[in-house]
């Protein structure tokens, strides 16, 4: 499981806007959030955030992916229904959730099942965890995340 001060995987992800991203040197600062799935509620209102800041973000330097276990069919659908400004990534094979820590074991109504923490990753632009948001919360998330890529100019 990868944490604060922790290097990235050196490993590279293709997002939905075809920009390709070295996670172990992203070379600008990387906003690599994780969500459970597509056109769900929490995970859109969470993309919708991401998407309204994303001019903020950009100015500050930052690039937003978002990642899940969907695959880039869906991602796509899910952009286009949205409207969303901010790239998505998939990973079926599960390598960058596995990689992250973030393909937990999960229990809803009793019943235990594996599924994708909803966690967010600031990366510095020489590859190092700057600071990592676990189990979170929607509501003020994204603003919160750009208050910290703003923190570090």
């Amino acid at each position: 499981m990868i944490g604060q001060g922790d290097s990235a995987p050196v490993m590279t992800i293709t997002a939905s806007d075809g920009g390709v991203t070295k996670l172990g040197a992203p070379g600008q600062p990387l906003v690599l959030y994780f969500y459970p799935k597509d056109d769900t509620s929490g995970c859109t209102r969470e993309a919708q955030d991401f998407t309204a800041l994303a001019p903020e973000f950009a100015k500050a330097g930052a690039r937003i992916v978002g990642v899940s276990r969907d695959p880039m069919k869906k991602h796509d659908k899910f952009i286009a229904k949205y409207d969303l400004a901010v790239p998505l990534a998939s990973d079926e094979d599960g390598t960058i959730s596995d990689a992250f820590g973030t393909w937990i074991q999960k229990s809803m109504y009793g019943r235990k099942y594996m599924g994708m923490e909803r966690a967010t990753f600031l990366i510095g632009k020489d590859g190092r965890v700057v600071r990592e948001w676990r189990k979170v919360k929607v509501p003020g998330h994204a603003e919160e995340v750009l208050a910290a890529v703003r923190g570090l100019a």
